[in-house]
């Protein structure tokens, strides 16, 4: 189980492993964006510095706030909760922050009590 944040606009904050392709760990924020239904996505260049994998032949339209986008598709490891995960990942250009998406739902409980200030991912 991971432990998350609620920042200060109440958005829900988990701090997660990117794996690059040396193997290296990376730990960043990631937002849970239930309005996402992939796994995770994140800005092209920050793909393509871990050394991810990209899908040449394949992209994903999306509806997203802004309208609609369209995103590359990567192989990524993600670590999370002490695993690793290898997933699709959606890259898109301009993205500002990492985005985890309801998929992660599919597979980990969500916790989320904002008086109590708990959340867990786990």
């Amino acid at each position: 189980m991971i432990f998350g944040e609620f920042n200060s606009q109440g958005e829900l904050i988990f701090e997660i492993g990117l794996v690059t392709s040396d193997e290296d760990v990376i730990p960043v924020n990631a937002l849970l964006d239930t309005g996402f239904t992939g796994w995770l996505a994140l800005d092209n260049q920050d793909a393509l510095s871990l050394g991810w994998i990209l899908n040449i032949n394949e992209q994903r339209d999306m509806q997203t706030a802004w309208g609609e986008a369209r995103f590359n598709l990567y192989e990524g490891t993600v670590l999370l909760d002490g695993e690793e995960f290898t997933i699709e990942v959606m890259g898109g250009d301009e993205l500002d922050n990492i985005l985890l998406g309801v998929r992660w739902l599919q597979i980990k409980r969500l916790v989320a009590e904002f008086t109590a200030g708990v959340l867990t991912l786990g």
